[in-house]
């Protein structure tokens, strides 16, 4: 597995140097200042992984991969936290690596690089629960819903709503038996009455979490899940 650098600040190059240099089985191929620097190189789709600065010159890390059509596996790195949102909105970023890092939380980055690039077979078996559905029945009308679709569920006493992109359910039923449907890498729970999907979220700030204009509140006891869900630490 090879991977390339590119950071504008040579210290911050040297450290990744070093962390990578511990890990069998990684290989450093350039560290690169910029992100047209290395452009030709991943233009060439020979990177498995990419350590990415958000702040470089001419053009930001986040920017540049929006511009490619086929992206590698991208680590991110950068001094604030802010970017960590928007970085986990683009499917092809394994992980967000807040400076300073230790190598332990370095090592874990890589470990979930490994896991993006897995065999094909682990894409498509991958792709099948990415489609799971559930059916929901409310007022005896059995609706089918795509969880990928599911921005958030909202619980009021007895009730719950379920709310995707386009539509609002609304039926009987507990929070505590969507936390059991629900895939635990996607959703976290962030509110006594509130589930959110993971990558819906467009903003956080204090406590309230915001998924496109909508309001959530964070609770106090459930922040630290969210934290560790969005690899804050």
């Amino acid at each position: 597995m090879n991977c390339i650098i590119i950071e504008d600040e040579i210290p911050a190059q040297r450290i990744l140097q070093n962390y990578i240099s511990k890990v069998p089985g990684l290989e450093l191929k350039e560290s690169y200042q910029s992100a047209l620097e290395a452009n030709a190189v991943i233009q060439e789709n020979t990177v498995d992984i990419i350590f990415l600065d958000i702040n470089l010159p001419d053009i930001s890390g986040l920017r540049y991969i929006k511009t490619l059509s086929s992206p590698p596996c991208v680590i991110m790195t950068t001094a604030y936290h802010e970017h960590a949102v928007e970085s986990f909105e683009l499917d092809t970023i394994c992980d967000y690596l807040v400076k300073p890092f230790s190598f332990d939380r370095f090592l874990k980055a890589v470990n979930k690089a490994k896991r993006h690039l897995r065999p094909n077979t682990t894409a498509l078996d991958n792709q099948k629960t990415d489609a799971k559905t559930l059916f929901l029945n409310v007022d005896k009308t059995l609706h089918k819903v795509y969880l990928n679709d599911i921005l958030y569920i909202e619980s009021d006493k007895n009730y719950v709503t379920v709310v995707t992109a386009n539509n609002q359910y609304s039926y009987l039923e507990s929070l505590k038996n969507w936390i059991l449907k629900l895939p635990e890498e996607d959703f976290v729970q962030i509110h006594k009455s509130y589930i959110v999907n993971i990558k819906a979220i467009t903003k956080i700030n204090g406590n309230l979490l915001f998924i496109n204009e909508q309001k959530i509140p964070v609770g106090r006891s459930f922040k630290p899940k969210l934290v560790d869900k969005l690899d804050l630490n």
